[in-house]
């Protein structure tokens, strides 16, 4: 690209935000990525929501004395101040609300894990991203970690049967069962298997919870999320001759330059990298996944 793109924050109450500043703004970063800076920031933050704000402050500070970043008193002014938007809200009840007031604009946004809590919520914003012509794409960082993509982009065992992966599974009362860590897991499968969840069904208890999700095809995978023990992501992917193993830390690059090489895509090509009805099923799938583990019932998507 001849010049670099403005790029503006609307959320930092994440460690996603200034993990994002390394390394788009930072040349000498190992694992730079190259084209666009973050210039503008709001700070935002939800009041009832510890772990959002409580780090704003921090977050706010960094961005601006170490990364020079601009604030801004809301998402419209940091829509109106650059190119793009990364979206990075840690609590999702508040991306619809941010995202109305940033599309008037038509930038292409780029909004953090988990999308939506509703599955309406969900579509709405596609529906307003349709309407202004926006490129728009919502994705965990997990994804594209580099030891989890080359996993499966080797097929020399065949076709994909089914899957396994695990991770940690705090739960958090804001964003409810799945869609706070779970979400990563559910993420890995859904970049493994695409669309197509038929139902699931869930076996909870204080320390643990398996999803067992069944696809229209008749494959199988689990979803193991953990609150002791193991707070490593993993997985198995089961092949028609044979069973990987999926070691996401594998590679030396963060999945965070991963992924943001992959935002950059979008945001210069206007091209998603991922389809809206995934995005809209994976909001879909961890609401039935929620009931079905509140219930103790197989849940039908």
């Amino acid at each position: 690209m001849s010049q670099e793109l403005k790029l503006g924050l609307v959320g930092c109450d994440t460690s996603h935000c200034v993990a994002f500043a390394r390394i788009l703004n930072d040349p000498k970063n190992e694992y730079h990525v190259p084209g666009a800076k973050i210039t503008t920031a709001f700070p935002g933050g939800s009041p009832d929501f510890e772990l959002s704000i409580s780090r704003v402050e921090g977050f706010v500070k960094e961005l601006s004395e170490q990364w020079g970043a601009t604030l801004a008193d809301s998402p419209a002014k940091v829509a109106e101040a650059c190119d793009a938007v990364l979206l990075t809200s840690v609590d999702a009840r508040v991306h619809l609300d941010q995202f109305r007031e940033i599309a008037p604009f038509k930038k292409p946004v780029f909004i953090d894990k988990p999308f939506a809590l509703e599955e309406e919520a969900a579509r709405e914003m596609f529906r307003l991203a349709g309407e202004n012509g926006i490129p728009l794409m919502s994705c965990s960082s997990l994804r594209f970690a580099d030891g989890f993509t080359g996993a499966l982009g080797d097929d020399a065992d065949g076709a994909l049967t089914g899957a396994d992966f695990y991770g940690p599974m705090a739960i958090q009362e804001t964003q409810p069962g799945f869609f706070w860590y779970g979400i990563h897991v559910v993420e890995m499968l859904y970049a493994a298997f695409g669309t197509g969840c038929r139902e699931v069904s869930v076996v909870t208890n204080d320390d643990h919870d398996l999803v067992t999700a069944v696809w229209g095809d008749g494959r199988i995978a689990t979803l193991r999320g953990n609150r002791v023990g193991n707070n490593k992501f993993g997985g198995v992917l089961q092949r028609e001759k044979g069973s990987r193993f999926v070691d996401i830390y594998s590679a030396k690059r963060p999945y965070y330059a991963s992924l943001l090489e992959k935002i950059m895509v979008m945001f210069t090509t206007g091209a998603p990298q991922i389809k809206e009805a995934e995005t809209v099923e994976i909001v879909r799938f961890i609401q039935a996944a929620n009931r079905a583990r509140e219930t103790g019932q197989q849940v039908t998507l």
